[in-house]
């Protein structure tokens, strides 16, 4: 049952992390961060009482908060570890960035509609998860003041993984994201940065949202 304050109790927590295992999330720091992680307070409050079912729900901006077992899948296939600095493209509500930053040593995040930002900044700064920066801007050029970054996660769907972002990603970096021409056909896929080159490893089929170039406009400064 859901508590008044929106929390969910015992029960639902370990429907969640079933939900989890049934999805092939087996890593138990992955598992540990997202039961730690309140996802009704990265939800508007008329999908509180569902915020941990193992479905996406609407946010502000026309976007989506991604179920749990996608965002459980992506964490694991990004592997990080608490000396990694990362970058995530796609920030929206911040649910994902703070499930990373209790993985990772750094979390940069960033979001193209600046009143998710805000949002998304407030979230984790009162979670207390004092490593995540976030700001709003153009996703597709990366944060290459503060590259270069041991992993990237991408949560929308490009074409073709980004050439600006696989220049940010550190040799033996892990860049995880979904890639399709299409909503109907997208790709969950893992990029290792080798010495050699490039190695892809398609995961899953998924749906996101695309990413696109630059910011909605009166967003921009």
């Amino acid at each position: 049952m859901i508590q008044a304050d929106g929390a969910p109790d015992r029960e639902q927590l370990m429907q969640l992390v079933f939900a989890l295992r049934q999805n092939g999330v087996r890593d138990p720091r992955v598992l540990d961060a997202i039961e730690k992680t309140p996802r009704h307070l990265f939800v508007d409050r008329a999908f509180r009482d569902r915020a941990y079912e193992d479905i996406p729900l609407p946010i502000a901006c026309g976007q989506t908060i991604s179920q749990p077992s996608v965002v459980g899948v992506m964490t694991q296939a990004l592997a990080p570890t608490p000396r990694c600095k990362v970058l995530e493209v796609g920030c929206g509500s911040g649910y994902q960035a703070a499930i990373l930053a209790r993985l990772a040593r750094r979390v940069y995040a960033i979001e193209r509609h600046r009143a998710l930002a805000r949002q998304a900044a407030e979230r984790i700064a009162a979670l207390d998860l004092s490593n995540v920066s976030v700001k709003a801007g153009d996703g597709a050029l990366g944060w290459p003041e503060q590259a270069p970054f041991d992993r990237i996660m991408v949560t929308c769907a490009a074409e073709d993984p980004p050439a600006l972002l696989l220049r940010q990603l550190r040799e033996g970096g892990i860049m995880v994201l979904p890639v399709g021409q299409s909503d109907d056909v997208q790709h969950l896929i893992r990029i290792t940065k080798t010495p050699q080159g490039l190695d892809y490893h398609e995961l899953m089929p998924v749906r996101f949202v695309p990413l696109l170039e630059g910011v909605p406009e009166g967003d921009a400064p």
